[in-house]
């Protein structure tokens, strides 16, 4: 056993693990020593690996779903940093869009437009724009505590400049390069993130705005811009319309009053047209009916007044939502709300209502052209000629004089817009709130009805609607009253279903017909060119076809709205010619202003500043106003590519820069999004892609796999999880997950406030005033107790005892090919790891290389430690033989091996790498910067990596797995030994892997015996029976048949279905193909054996105990129970001590007895005594075998 001397260690002791702890005190190493600084400046002249920030939005404080994309993105550039690549490390800011406005009319207590205008639009800017440097300060602080190493202004600078924003002092602030600068906040706000000072980009920066400008440019040139009128979805509160991208990820369930309403037809008494809608309100701007064609239509007679009703036949008993109302909308989350009933069939509803009868089945063509008579054609709306707004070209024709039934067409896949199903296959038509609907009364020559205001109320056209709003119930109350007087309403019910909301407010959202500002997109098979040629991670997501669909069908890009915190649309309108022209740069601005360039100099471009420049037509001299629309935000994302890259500034930069080598983000919403956007203003600007490898990742849930929202309190706060959980142990959770499988992370419980240790001292609540909760989380307790934990101890396990050895690193090397077979395993096993996880990091799989990290910790703990703790434990004075070789060479691998470990896993759990390094190579040099993390990754040595050594202890392993498998089945505790254990493999790699380690696996298994075996069929029978679940449906007659033959067949043949493949055989002159869920095994074996097997491996395990054998059992149960007296009491490892010991029971006693110098070894007791008496205190319970001794310790000075 080692003993401590009076010399100084090598290594600093270790003690609790303290992760949390630990974290805040690299942290303030990282800092103190300026290990990124040193870092960027020993990579200075490295290739450049080129990593695009994907901005996220500067609105609100991170949670720990923005966490699982950053740590991506910081492992990745560890990784390439350790590999001696020079990097940007530039983070950015998602600044400009509805989401930051919404909070801020939400902490000024604006309700609306109008309530903007009148606070006054300068000032509304600047208030969100001192949100956005608020929470870049915010967000920046909780990055730097995840452990995101970028090139970040300090959070001070953002917070002053939030401060002083909107005031006219001058602000002198340091940026990241260490420049001092002086200037009105909204200047320097304006550049943050240029080259020269470094740090964050904002998406707000003049730059950013600029090179959308550039971009829209072209559009202009290319003649794909223009201002064009659609029905979009639109938010009344925030009186703005939402791109086709937007509103994807929007979409909640919602239940809403539907409505069956029946048309008169004009050219028949009693007949009427059944149409439904869960849209009531669209009521008042119907124009047409729409049928498919080719469907039957039933003719039904009401028995109740004698109607004729038309509708599509499949419908009448057609079970609507049945499945929805067993299962769901396809998300946990959206399940069949509780009070709201099953819903009824058409037939359920007729009858109800006093029967019905069926005339005769029509085509929908015969219905085709029929006119009927509209429910509100009273309205002045409806009246309008050319409709409203007016259509000239339709001047002579009302809503009211166009009700008739259409074809309802096909959209751009030939899928017929109209079917059978839910509704009533007659679908009503209001061309001015839907978007089919537009399209269809275009193409139909029909008059449009735009019945809503900017603030979602109806305007005055329609009557007694006027001024109420479209999604109130009592709108959709006014409405049912309506078709009640004028007999014309069939029945309501609540019907639950996806809707779109606005997904920044929640607000529900209509269809309203807007003019706004389009890119045409028909040149999109340039831009699915260009998504070709890009890597499109992981595969399973298959990530390119789903771009490639989005591409295919989306629409138009919708790019302006009707807001003010946002890019400044660069297009200035001639409002007498309808001419307009797009302006490409801020020169270009100031070279054709011909008013306002004075008044705007010094302002950014946004609004309102921006708004008084005025330009001439070039032909005709008349001033040209710029529209008062701002962007679509994701043009702000998708041009970083180039502005972020210095594409104006320096176009051989961005050469070097660009395409950037990887980004990644969060996938369901950003094909649509952030990836299109990029792709789309790429092809445009270079038609190129503008990056090489995409990893995209799903979503974060809470454990139960439901989203977390702030709403009910579920979100988790970062700080909270960071702080409880441990941010390595985090970080593990996120790169260890499949990336295409939703992370369930963890739970907070809103009902258990708790105090929180920060780096800066306690916490009860975050910054924003939310109180701090307890998180729980399952898969954060597997990462500690499989990984870090095991690695800790580990790292612990040979920390102490060398330093009680005095273990010196810089001992010369004792040659690798003279260790133990075990010594040279675990270091092959080391450089396959190493190999795993520089192509796992090369390939943007981090996930593989936590995998294969995970299982050579295992191996470390689980088998090199336990196996070779003697070696350890072997005191100095010992005489071996060998000058102490063994042992040295003991603590020479085990520390390549933690060395090079905190190496490998540096880039996946900074912290820990961190601390384990510096003690392990700096040790007690209190003035060494020595960092992990400037390091070099480690490369595999060829030469020590033995492929067949590590397949032969992998097989040994696989027999102990299936030895210890065996015990717990029949509940044979490890510490008991067994008398054999027999084996048989047709392998003969295998047999003799086995064999020659025959000692290693007795000693594992404990049992005393190890026997190599031809076959175990004289202790094991296999019975082989059909499953007739599987096979019934594949086979059907056959199938007797295999039931009657298949128990004869040769076990042999069968033998491979164990393993999980496939087999084909021959019954009745046909072949059978069986795969292991067509079979069910069942097992017979001798009753003194347990028998089991895996990958041609079989094992069986004797249960015979013999008396010496219980024995010495009850003794290695003392031994364990000893050892958890010595933990408990919180004695160090060299510790030595006398023990005493009272047993009642005879058998125990002597089991003590015979192996007392055993006990004595294992404990490091100098004595064991036996006792008549127990102490009064110190006694511990000791169970033994199926007795209880009474064990207690007395510490030797």
């Amino acid at each position: 056993m080692p003993e401590q001397t009076d010399s100084t260690p090598h290594f600093q002791k270790v003690s609790e693990a303290a992760f949390v702890r630990g974290e805040h005190d690299v942290l303030r190493f990282w800092t103190q020593r300026r290990v990124f600084e040193r870092l960027n400046e020993k990579n200075a002249d490295g290739p450049l690996w080129s990593f695009l920030d994907g901005p996220i939005t500067a609105n609100n404080p991170m949670g720990v779903h923005h966490a699982w994309g950053r740590t991506y993105k910081d492992v990745y550039q560890r990784f390439h940093a350790m590999t001696g690549h020079r990097l940007r490390y530039q983070n950015g800011f998602d600044c400009q869009g509805l989401w930051v406005e919404v909070e801020v009319e939400r902490d000024l207590g604006l309700a609306t437009k109008q309530d903007v205008h009148e606070f006054g639009i300068d000032r509304f800017v600047t208030e969100c724009k001192r949100r956005v440097l608020r929470f870049a300060a915010r967000q920046t602080e909780q990055s730097i505590r995840l452990g995101y190493w970028m090139d970040w202004d300090a959070p001070e600078t953002l917070t002053e400049l939030s401060r002083t924003i909107g005031t006219d002092q001058d602000v002198t602030i340091q940026t990241p390069r260490g420049e001092s600068v002086t200037g009105p906040a909204h200047q320097l706000v304006a550049r943050l993130g240029n080259p020269e000072w470094g740090g964050s980009y904002f998406t707000f920066s003049t730059e950013n705005n600029e090179t959308i400008w550039a971009f829209l440019k072209k559009c202009f040139t290319r003649e794909k811009l223009y201002r064009g009128h659609d029905v979009m979805p639109w938010s009344g509160r925030g009186g703005s319309a939402y791109s086709q991208m937007e509103v994807a990820d929007g979409r909640r369930l919602s239940v809403h009053e539907s409505v069956f309403a029946r048309f008169p037809l004009t050219d028949a008494d009693n007949e009427f047209l059944l149409i439904w809608t869960t849209t009531p309100w669209t009521l008042a701007a119907n124009v047409a009916c729409a049928v498919n064609p080719e469907l039957d239509y039933v003719q039904l007679r009401a028995e109740r007044d004698g109607a004729i009703y038309y509708f599509a036949a499949d419908n009448l008993e057609f079970a609507r939502l049945d499945r929805e109302f067993r299962e769901g909308f396809g998300r946990p989350e959206w399940s069949w709300p509780e009070k709201v009933p099953k819903l009824k069939t058409i037939a359920q509803l007729f009858k109800e209502q006093g029967g019905y009868e069926i005339l005769q089945t029509i085509k929908g063509s015969e219905l085709v052209g029929r006119p009927y008579r509209g429910p509100f054609d009273e309205l002045p709306a409806q009246q309008a000629p050319g409709g409203i707004p007016a259509v000239e070209s339709l001047a002579g024709v009302s809503a009211a004089d166009s009700h008739r039934v259409i074809d309802g067409g096909r959209d751009n896949k030939g899928n017929a817009h109209v079917v059978s199903g839910e509704g009533t296959g007659i679908v009503h038509i209001a061309p001015g709130c839907g978007d089919v609907d537009f399209h269809l009364g275009r193409d139909n020559g029909l008059v449009a009805l735009a019945p809503l205001a900017q603030d979602g109320r109806f305007t005055e056209e329609f009557g007694f609607l006027a001024g109420q709003e479209a999604t109130d119930p009592k709108t959709h109350q006014a409405v049912f009253d309506h078709l009640t007087e004028a007999g014309l309403l069939v029945a309501t019910e609540a019907y639950p279903h996806i809707y779109p909301h606005c997904w920044r407010t929640g607000d529900e959202l209509v269809f309203r017909l807007v003019d706004e500002w389009f890119i045409n997109m028909d040149w999109r098979e340039e831009i699915k060119e260009v998504t070709r040629q890009i890597r499109w991670l992981p595969e399973a997501v298959d990530g390119e076809s789903r771009e490639l669909e989005w591409l295919t069908n989306m629409r138009d890009w919708m790019i302006s709205k009707k807001r003010f915190w946002g890019l400044a649309l660069p297009i200035w309108v001639d409002e007498d010619t309808g001419d307009f022209e797009v302006i490409g740069s801020l020169e270009e601005l100031r070279e054709r202003a011909v008013e306002g360039w004075d008044d705007f100099e010094g302002h950014t471009p946004h609004r309102p500043w921006i708004d008084g420049v005025k330009i001439a037509h070039p032909e005709t001299g008349n001033l040209m106003s710029r529209i008062p629309d701002v962007g679509n935000p994701w043009l702000d994302a998708g041009i970083v590519p180039f502005s972020t890259l210095q594409y104006n500034a320096d176009r051989e930069a961005w050469s070097e820069q660009y395409p950037a080598d990887f980004v990644t983000e969060c996938f369901p919403g950003q094909f649509r999004n952030w990836f299109y956007a990029m792709l789309a203003m790429a092809t445009m600007m270079d038609n190129s892609a503008p990056f090489k490898n995409l990893l995209g990742h799903r979503l974060v849930m809470n454990e139960s796999g439901q989203p977390m929202h702030k709403s009910d309190g579920t979100a988790i706060w970062f700080e909270e999880a960071a702080e409880q959980l441990g941010v390595d142990t985090m970080r593990w959770m996120y790169l260890a997950q499949n990336p295409a499988v939703d992370l369930r992370f963890g739970t907070r419980h809103p009902d258990q406030p708790i105090t929180i240790e920060t780096p800066e001292g306690p916490l009860d609540q975050t910054a924003e005033g939310v109180p701090t909760c307890t998180v729980t989380s399952r898969p954060a307790d597997e990462v500690r107790r499989q990984l870090l934990i095991p690695l800790w101890n580990s790292y612990a396990f040979f920390i102490n005892y060398a330093r009680l050895d005095e273990f010196d690193p810089a001992s010369p090397a004792v040659p690798v090919a003279d260790r133990p077979e075990m010594d040279r395993w675990i270091l092959s096993n080391l450089q396959a790891l190493v190999t795993t996880c520089r192509d796992s990091l090369s390939e943007f799989n981090a996930a593989e290389a936590c995998r294969a990290t995970a299982a050579l910790i295992d191996d470390l703990s689980n088998w090199y430690i336990r196996r070779n703790r003697r070696r350890f434990w072997r005191s100095r004075d010992e005489d071996t033989g060998d000058g102490g070789q063994d042992k040295l060479a003991a603590y020479q691998t085990l520390h390549t091996v933690l060395v090079t470990l905190s190496k490998l896993v540096a880039p996946m759990i900074p912290f820990l790498a961190e601390r384990m390094y510096r003690n392990l190579v700096a040790g007690n040099d209190p003035d060494s910067d020595d960092s992990v993390h400037l390091n070099d990754y480690p490369e595999a040595d060829p030469g020590l990596l033995d492929g067949e050594l590590n397949q032969r202890m992998a097989t040994a392993q696989q027999v102990v797995r299936l030895g210890h498998r065996l015990r717990d089945e029949s509940n044979q505790r490890v510490r008991q030994p067994l008398p054999e254990l027999r084996f048989s493999t047709s392998d003969p790699a295998r047999l003799a892997a086995v064999g020659a380690l025959a000692d290693v696996i007795a000693e594992e298994l404990n049992v005393k015996q190890v026997t190599a075996c031809p076959s175990l069929d004289e202790l094991v029978r296999y019975v082989y029976k059909p499953n007739l679940k599987t096979l019934g449906p594949r086979y059907g007659k056959l199938l007797g048949a295999i039931r009657q033959e298949l128990p004869g067949i040769d076990p042999d043949l069968l033998a491979p279905l164990r393993d999980g493949q496939d087999v084909t055989l021959s019954i009745n002159g046909q072949d059978v193909s069986l795969g292991p869920d067509d079979v069910l095994t069942e097992t017979e074996q001798s009753s003194d054996w347990i028998c089991g097997d895996d990958q041609d491996v079989q094992v069986a395990l004797s249960t015979i105990l013999t008396d010496e054998l219980l024995r010495e059992g009850m003794a290695r149960d003392c031994i364990r129970g000893v050892q958890q007296m010595r933990k408990d009491s919180g004695l160090e490892i060299q510790h030595r001590i006398r023990l005493g010991y009272h047993a009642e029971e005879p058998e125990a006693a002597r089991a003590i007895a015979e192996w007392s110098e055993t006990i004595r070894g294992e404990t490091l007791a100098d004595s064991l005594d036996p006792s008549e008496t127990v102490p009064a205190d110190g006694a511990h319970d000791v169970k033994t075998g199926s007795v209880t001794v009474q064990v207690w310790i007395i510490t030797t000075e």
